[in-house]
């Protein structure tokens, strides 16, 4: 059974920092590129950043680039998200996701689409204050 579990959101003051994780478990993770996408209430889920099935590439929504970055550790199944510089805008609930395509070779184009995941965690909530 497939499970991914985001930890690390909260309360932060504007320019403050975060650092979001997702464990993952019941495939091989090391296999497939993850992604993190967060939603607003009455809002379609947005693209955040993606990295590659091994750490080499990452692709960043233009709105977070420079502030936000991805990582992944394959010897312990986790992705995070490290923010900083933190804005009222970035207040949403945060999701990880699992790529559906096998070692994908190009990271661009489809993978900032949600329908290209067919994993997801629960969420986790990230709120900034102004």
């Amino acid at each position: 059974q497939v499970q991914l579990v985001e930890s690390g959101g909260g309360l932060v003051q504007a320019g403050g920092s975060l650092r979001l994780s997702c464990a993952a478990s019941g495939f091989t993770f090391k296999n497939y590129a993850m992604g993190w996408f967060r939603q607003v209430p009455g809002k379609e889920r947005e693209f955040v950043a993606a990295i590659s099935w091994g750490g080499a590439r990452t692709l960043y929504a233009d709105s977070v680039k420079g502030r936000f970055t991805i990582s992944r550790d394959n010897a312990k199944n986790t992705v995070h998200l490290q923010m900083n510089s933190l804005k009222p805008e970035d207040t949403a609930i945060y999701y990880c996701a699992a790529d559906s395509s096998l070692r994908r070779t190009v990271l661009a184009g489809t993978i900032t689409n949600s329908r290209t995941y067919n994993y997801w965690g629960q969420g986790t909530q990230v709120t900034v204050s102004s």
